[in-house]
């Protein structure tokens, strides 16, 4: 039985944060999840900086491009520079459907983008698909 998969949501929308929370519990994930407000908030859980301990790596991060501070594509960068978090497994999950965006993501080795238009009101359809994949996919160790 595999272990269970670690979500990081890096999100600064609360309306949008609480609907994926809520697709969650109706679809019965109990996978852990951590809730980031924005890309330097991110990199902290996962590196521990400063007064906050490192979070368990994740297997999965569901990150917004259009945040404060740090947008999703400046953290996409950082992750991917950091030897450490390199090959973490990304799906972009955001407003946004510009192509500049999309291609930006996917040049940064995105899983995938999806819209959350797309994902449908309740995001049901999303957690449907992600469940699948983590139930196949082998995950960085």
């Amino acid at each position: 039985m595999k272990d269970p998969v670690h979500l990081l949501l890096v999100e600064d929308d609360d309306i949008d944060a609480m609907a994926v929370k809520r697709a969650l519990r109706e679809y019965r994930v109990a996978n852990p999840l951590t809730l980031a407000r924005d890309g330097l908030e991110a990199l902290e859980f996962l590196r521990g900086n400063g007064k906050r301990k490192a979070i368990p790596r994740p297997n999965l991060v569901l990150l917004d491009i259009n945040m404060p501070r740090m947008n999703g594509l400046e953290f996409l960068q950082a992750l991917r520079d950091d030897p450490d978090l390199s090959d973490t497994v990304v799906f972009v999950l955001t407003t946004s459907s510009r192509e500049e965006d999309v291609t930006a993501a996917y040049r940064k080795n995105i899983a995938g983008y999806m819209t959350k238009q797309n994902a449908g009101k309740d995001f049901l359809s999303l957690f449907n698909m992600l469940s699948e994949y983590w139930r196949i996919v082998i995950f960085p160790p």
